[in-house]
């Protein structure tokens, strides 16, 4: 699972960057305009990737929160006083009823 981890993705990022940058620095040479450099093929595939890319590690940045406040929640409650997580603990037993039916014996 690596391509779901922060460094590679931030790598990824980079490099999608990087190939964008040259592309639209070659169009500019080439003298071509900046509507038609929005209409390339090449440029609109890197921006979709970095795009994907920055979706991804806003994802990851949740997950990463999330585990963090679970482990914060963890620590709290390891280090909480044992009075306190008895009363928590307690449940409402119901009471069965003592009333069981008779069975009817056969008749030979």
């Amino acid at each position: 699972m690596g391509s779901n981890q922060k460094q590679t993705q931030i790598g990824q990022k980079e490099f999608y960057e990087r190939k964008l940058k040259n592309r639209l620095a070659s169009l500019s040479k080439e003298g071509i305009e900046s509507k038609k450099t929005n209409r390339d093929p090449l440029v609109k595939k890197f921006r979709a990737k970095v795009e994907a890319i920055n979706t991804r590690l806003g994802a990851i940045d949740v997950i990463e929160k999330k585990n963090e406040e679970l482990a914060r929640m963890k620590l709290e409650k390891a280090n909480a006083p044992r009075k306190e997580l008895e009363g928590t603990k307690e449940k409402k037993v119901k009471e069965t009823p003592v009333e069981v039916k008779e069975k009817k014996k056969k008749k030979s």
